[in-house]
């Protein structure tokens, strides 16, 4: 009778438990972002390992984002913010091995920006109205003045505005999400966009765009705007993405 093939146990590194213990307390909230470590000496008595062991259980932690080190740090390794660059790495990763197509990110756009915007129709503050129309107005400012740097400026102009959108839904895991998966996608689509040979027309449509959505959020027309904005992902982007994908894209317009 045969049966399951097993592989052989993996004895579990020193460093691999203090990465463990120090996850945990992040994750628990025993430390907190801006708290300290103890020290390289005073962490080799508490797990009673030596210094090389200690490093490298740092190294690890610092290179997930959660610790900023330096060897021989007399005050300690520093407890960073939640950064979502980790996930943003991973997902990349995973778009370029082609884990995630292209057509998967965007219909994940897609569905992302609906639900940003049919929640900031609903939640959003005069404060976050007024960051949306700043953006706008940046956008228009840089078509004006078509400095040969402007497309940079009108790009960090329309992510403002959808940062902005993002943070009036009120839901952190949206906000990271949105700016993960935007950027994937941008890059993934970079060489395409610069070889637009109308970018002006481009971008004047992009303000009219923004300009439709802010006005559903500001009328609390949630449906409408997440509507604008699954359609304009679509008609900026199908182009880009095989014909094939396509039709998950075009069941989330009807």
């Amino acid at each position: 009778m045969s049966g399951p093939r097993f592989e052989p146990v993996r004895t579990v590194r020193a460093y691999e438990r203090i990465v463990e213990q120090v996850e945990q307390a992040i994750e628990s909230g025993a430390l907190r972002p801006g708290q300290r470590l103890p020290s390289e000496r005073d962490l080799m008595g508490q797990f009673s390992v030596s210094r090389s062991t200690v490093r490298e259980a740092l190294r690890v932690l610092q290179s997930r984002g959660l610790v900023r080190s330096r060897p021989g740090d007399p005050h300690g390794a520093e407890v960073l913010p939640f950064s979502p660059d980790a996930l943003q790495r991973s997902m990349a990763t995973l778009a370029r091995v082609e884990g995630l197509s292209l057509g998967e990110l965007v219909q994940f756009r897609m569905l992302l920006d609906g639900s940003a915007n049919l929640l900031a129709a609903r939640l959003r503050t005069d404060e976050q109205l007024a960051e949306m129309e700043a953006a706008i107005d940046r956008m228009r400012a840089t078509l004006r003045e078509g400095a040969a740097e402007g497309h940079d400026a009108f790009s960090a102009a329309d992510v403002a505005f959808h940062d902005a959108v993002a943070r009036a839904s009120g839901n952190k895991l949206i906000q990271i999400c949105v700016e993960v998966v935007r950027s994937i996608v941008v890059d993934l689509v970079a060489d395409r966009l610069a070889a637009e040979p109308d970018r002006e027309a481009l971008m004047r449509r992009s303000i009219r765009h923004h300009e439709e959505v802010l006005a559903a959020v500001r009328a609390g027309d949630g449906p409408l705007a997440a509507r604008l904005a699954r359609q304009t992902m679509y008609d900026y982007y199908a182009d880009h993405v095989p014909a094939a994908e396509r039709s998950p894209l075009r069941a989330l317009l009807e």
